[in-house]
């Protein structure tokens, strides 16, 4: 009888506890994975992540559940060019109907690091031919990282993290329009540099990293209700004070640095009480039904992991300010249990 009892309430629960589990989640959703990056399209969620030496893509109808979702090495670098090495902060990005891939690369010295594009013209990324379409840099042609592409008023334009000179100094944030998906129109323009305290904590001296972290990196373009933004990273990611902050663009010429006006204070950073560390690098994309807006980034569980394979992507829902702003909220735990973004 004892057994017969157990297989009914066994019966009945099972399928519960698959229904909660499917509309529930918790951080991190993968192990490890640094610069996590999402785009939504036709029903299903494109992520990608930093691997370093190859391009994979994944492809699922929750992102939440990105662990046993199917995925593609779409590219893999050839040896001994000026992008075979340090495949960094790749981003999936669908312009006029074509998929282009933004990653930053070098030959081994990170002095050499640049950004390149591939291009799909299939309306399935994980179908067709990924074509390399070569290095995609500004005048002055200068280090740079963490491209991103965006649409505004019909014109596009990379933004990314790039040195003023040959040598590493600090990074800034740079614009520049572009002609097409992998040609950047002239001049680039500054638009950010490591200004506030907040920008320049913490300490690291050895052979790798110079003794500083003025590091803006990591910008994400964010419209919302009219309103434009860049979301971008500060400090060194070797440290516990990465975290996020903010531009706002005021109006007029998209080139022009006095339209960009950058918020005092950060938007995001670490939470000691909830045992996140060095919040950052994010992207940021819609539920499925268009209702919600989600940051996607990494973060670390324990201080002091910098910025080796210890960094897991993490998503929260975020919500926005009287004045138009985005409001992140706090890294939440990873005990916390969160609802799955709303679905159709």
């Amino acid at each position: 009888m004892g057994n017969i009892y157990r297989f009914f309430i066994l019966s009945f629960l099972v399928p519960l506890i698959g229904i909660s589990q499917s509309e529930t989640f918790s951080n991190p959703i993968l192990p490890s994975g640094a610069d996590p990056y999402s785009t939504f399209h036709d029903g299903y969620y494109y992520y990608t992540n930093t691997l370093g030496n190859k391009l994979v893509l994944w492809k699922t109808k929750n992102l939440t559940n990105i662990q046993e979702a199917e995925s593609k090495t779409i590219w893999t670098p050839p040896e001994g060019t000026m992008y075979s090495k340090e495949i960094w902060a790749p981003e999936f990005h669908i312009i006029d109907g074509k998929w282009y891939v933004y990653f930053a690369a070098d030959d081994g010295n990170n002095r050499n690091h640049r950004m390149y594009a591939l291009e799909n013209t299939s309306e399935d990324p994980f179908k067709g031919e990924w074509e390399f379409k070569g290095k995609v840099s500004a005048s002055p042609d200068r280090w740079a990282i963490d491209g991103n592409v965006f649409q505004y008023e019909n014109e596009l334009y990379m933004i990314w993290s790039g040195w003023e000179g040959n040598a590493n100094g600090q990074q800034n944030i740079y614009v520049a329009k572009m002609t097409n998906p992998w040609t950047i129109d002239g001049n680039r323009v500054l638009i950010s540099e490591p200004s506030y305290v907040w920008e320049k904590q913490g300490d690291l001296n050895d052979e790798i990293n110079p003794p500083h972290v003025n590091v803006n990196e990591g910008p994400q373009f964010l419209e919302h209700n009219g309103k434009v933004f860049i979301v971008f990273s500060a400090n060194g990611c070797w440290t516990d004070y990465y975290s996020l902050g903010l531009l706002h663009f005021t109006g007029g010429d998209v080139l022009d640095p006095a339209a960009w006006e950058k918020q005092p204070k950060p938007i995001f950073t670490k939470s000691e009480e909830n045992s996140v560390y060095a919040p950052g690098h994010n992207s940021f994309f819609k539920s499925s039904d268009g209702n919600e807006d989600w940051i996607l980034y990494h973060a670390n569980s324990n201080p002091g992991d910098g910025c080796g394979g210890k960094r897991s992507p993490r998503m929260q829902k975020i919500k926005w300010n009287d004045d138009g702003t985005p409001n992140l909220g706090i890294p939440v735990s990873e005990k916390m249990i969160l609802k799955i973004p709303s679905q159709n």
